[in-house]
């Protein structure tokens, strides 16, 4: 059974009310209040445990009694337990057993929305390895850079800005994205020229066979399906905390090498390459931040549709 363990601290004036609202939900199980034990800040210490199902209804009831402003709220993923009343419940739930906790979601996603000094690091890391993977011909070292790009964390962002209609996330993400990606332009494009002129570039690449950016920088149809369908995943993967599919989304998605192969046709003098990789960047950026945005909302509706059903089943 899915479940999560929740601490907070409440002030003297709020446990009551707390207490009541998280007693009478039947999610919530092994709950604890200890009066006046909390520091910084000071207050009651309440915990509990709840059933993934109930988490939603429980953090939302919190927050509207105004406990995570006035005092702290804490979510821990709970990795085993048992308890009978709570499988029993976990199996009159159902699939809403299954439900994501939104709470958690957000927060993952908003933690992928903070943008160190290393992100850009990342970026022009990953995109010098993807320009080493151009000129040499090599899909590994393609794939290594999809896979040290971070730029997917901004997407996702972006994504949730959009999805609660937050200006300011979705203005700071794309200045992010579009530094980050600039950044990793400017440092592919000047290593580059180093390569053109110490002739570094495989012989192969410098005939003009060039498979691996000629299939970054020929955008078409099933770019546009692929980064659709990796846009999905990508949402999925982030709400059921499953890291080897979101691994996936990042070495399915031509960003990071269409920003490698724009440095790279640029400082070789192929300009129908860069042009080709730049419409193949702006199309992975647009449609995952589109198809993220509706997956986020797709998803909050079908599982409001499976708890409404499951009311309508089941009334008392």
């Amino acid at each position: 059974m899915d479940m999560i363990h929740v601490r907070a601290v409440s002030p003297p004036e709020l446990t009551t009310e707390a207490v009541r609202l998280l007693s009478r939900n039947p999610c919530v199980i092994d709950l604890i209040v200890q009066h006046g034990v909390a520091r910084n800040p000071d207050g009651d210490a309440v915990a509990c445990d709840v059933l993934t199902s109930g988490a939603n209804e429980v953090l939302r009831s919190l927050r509207e009694l105004g406990i995570d402003r006035r005092g702290s709220i804490v979510i821990e993923p709970v990795d085993m337990a048992f308890s009978g009343r709570a499988a029993a419940h976990a199996r009159q739930l159902g699939p809403l057993s299954q439900a994501p906790v939104w709470e958690q979601v957000e927060a993952r996603i908003r933690a992928q929305g903070r943008y160190a000094p290393s992100f850009y690091l990342y970026m022009v890391v990953a995109g010098l390895i993807g320009s080493v993977g151009i000129v040499t011909n090599s899909q590994i070292l393609i794939v290594a850079a999809m896979v040290v790009g971070p730029e997917y964390g901004a997407i996702v962002s972006v994504a949730l800005g959009l999805d609660q209609r937050d200006r300011a996330r979705v203005r700071h993400g794309l200045r992010v994205l579009f530094a980050g990606f600039l950044a990793a332009i400017v440092a592919t494009f000047l290593f580059s020229l180093l390569i053109r002129g110490c002739g570094f570039e495989s012989r192969a690449f410098r005939a003009g066979v060039r498979p691996v950016s000629n299939l970054i920088n020929t955008p078409n149809f099933f770019s546009f399906a692929v980064a659709a369908l990796a846009g999905v995943v990508g949402i999925v993967s982030l709400s059921e905390a499953r890291t080897s599919a979101l691994l996936g989304v990042f070495i399915s998605v031509t960003t990071i090498p269409a920003a490698a192969d724009i440095g790279v046709s640029t400082a070789f003098a192929s300009w129908t390459e860069a042009r080709g990789s730049l419409v193949q960047l702006l199309v992975n950026i647009v449609v995952l931040i589109v198809v993220g945005t509706g997956t986020l909302s797709c998803q909050r509706a079908v599982w409001r549709a499976v708890a409404r059903r499951r009311v309508a089943a089941d009334p008392g």
